[in-house]
């Protein structure tokens, strides 16, 4: 009868020390699950928030530039001041993109302007994407100079007496760059 008695003592301490592994077991498996559901939950809302695009703070002031020496390889002086369009026919655009407007101003009269108030913006990567219900144009900063490349795409935009320019850079980035000067041109 002792045999039995032992037998039966092993076997209940052998249940006892093997029931509350198996718990465990269950509940590891439990809290992974609680940890996935948590984590989950918390991703799914940061999925659907999408911050506002910003568009950069330089494009208020965007003045044409072209390529000057295309060889070059010092950015500001393979870019620079397209001399006809400032100098002799003055019809290039200046362009101001704020979040409320955009406007096409002439380089020589600060009052001629073509303004466009029904757009929107979003930006990918290096470049910012304009969309009106005509056309789109796609701002590309090909330097960190900075030099921006204006693609449109839709219809052609016909502006009097504002010739758009196919490169842009900061009004406060003009001065580094190679420029002519209006003054030695005589005609």
């Amino acid at each position: 009868m002792k045999n039995v008695i032992i037998s039966f003592s092993v076997v209940i301490a052998f249940l006892a020390a093997c029931s509350p592994s198996a718990e465990r077991k269950v509940n590891k498996t439990d809290s992974a699950e609680i940890k996935k559901t948590d984590t989950n939950a918390v991703l799914i809302p940061a999925k659907k928030t999408v911050a506002d695009p910003e568009l950069p703070g330089d494009f208020s002031t965007l003045v044409p530039i072209d390529v000057l020496n295309s060889k070059s390889t010092n950015v500001y002086e393979k870019y620079g001041i397209e001399f006809s369009g400032n100098c002799y026919s003055c019809d290039l655009a200046s362009l101001s993109v704020t979040k409320n407007k955009m406007v096409w101003t002439n380089v020589c009269d600060e009052k001629d302007i073509f303004e466009i108030n029904d757009f929107s913006f979003s930006n990918e990567g290096n470049k910012t994407i304009l969309k009106t219900p005509e056309r789109t144009y796609i701002l590309t900063q090909i330097d960190k100079a900075p030099v921006y490349e204006l693609v449109m795409e839709g219809q052609k935009l016909e502006l009097n007496n504002k010739r758009i320019s196919r490169y842009f850079t900061t009004q406060k980035a003009l001065s580094l760059f190679k420029e002519h000067d209006c003054g030695d041109f005589e005609g």
